[in-house]
C-alpha cells in the first residue's frame, strides 16, 4: 500500500490529478477539498488510498492525512464506496462532515447527493462513537508530536486506545519514572497498566 506519493504535478482537474514521481504519472482521484488545498502549487505530495478491484486498480489522493482518515471511517460504513465517500469530501469540507455525524444531522449528510436517508442514519449510528472515541480534533488535523509523551499518545490511541486512558495511563508512566523515557520505553510502561 501507498502512503503518500510526492512528486511534480503534471495535470489537474476538479476530480483527479497526474502526478509525475520518479518518472512515473500517476492518475489520482480527488476531492473537491483536495483541489481546493493543492492549489497552483508546481510540487504536490497527496496521502494516497488505493482500491484494488478485480478489474481495475484506483488510487485515491487526499491533501492531508485527517481527510484521508475519515474517508477510510467513512467507506467502512456499508453501502458506502470510494466514489461515494470523495463525492461526500466533495460536498462539504471533513470538519463539517464530522460535526454532522458527532451531532446526529441527518438533514445535513442528505444534503450530499448520492446519501438517502437510511444511509445518513447509518453513517451516524456507526460512526458517531468511532469518532467521540477519536476525539474532536484527531480527524481533521494530523497531531504534530513534539515530545516522547506526545509521540507514545498517539501510537496507543492508534493501537486502539481510548485517549483519555491511554493519557491517564502514560501520566502514571511519567510520574513513576525518575529519568527521561524514550517512547519505546513509554508505551511499554503505559501497555502494562491498560
Amino acid at each position: 500500500m501507498y502512503a503518500y506519493i510526492n512528486g511534480k504535478l503534471v495535470y489537474k482537474c476538479p476530480t483527479y490529478v497526474v502526478i509525475d514521481a520518479g518518472g512515473v504519472g500517476y492518475h489520482i482521484n480527488i476531492s473537491l477539498n483536495t483541489y481546493s488545498n493543492i492549489g497552483d502549487a508546481e510540487n504536490c505530495k497527496l496521502y494516497i488510498w488505493q482500491h484494488v478491484k478485480e478489474d481495475a486498480h484506483t488510487l485515491y489522493g487526499f491533501a492531508d492525512e485527517g481527510e484521508r482518515r475519515l474517508f477510510l471511517h467513512l467507506i467502512s460504513v456499508s453501502g458506502i464506496g470510494p466514489n461515494t465517500g470523495r463525492m461526500m469530501l466533495s460536498s462539504i469540507t471533513p470538519a463539517e462532515i464530522q460535526a454532522a455525524i458527532l451531532k446526529g444531522d441527518v438533514p445535513m449528510i442528505q444534503r450530499i447527493k448520492g446519501i438517502g436517508p437510511k444511509s445518513a442514519q447509518r453513517l451516524i449510528l456507526e460512526l458517531q462513537d468511532k469518532l467521540r472515541k477519536d476525539g474532536p480534533d484527531t480527524l481533521i488535523s494530523m497531531p504534530v508530536n513534539h515530545t516522547a509523551k506526545d509521540e507514545a499518545l498517539s501510537a496507543l490511541v492508534m493501537l486502539g486506545f481510548v485517549k483519555n486512558v491511554a493519557e491517564k495511563a502514560i501520566d502514571v508512566a511519567v510520574r513513576s519514572a525518575n529519568e527521561n523515557l524514550t517512547v519505546e520505553q513509554l508505551i511499554k510502561i503505559a501497555l502494562k497498566s491498560l
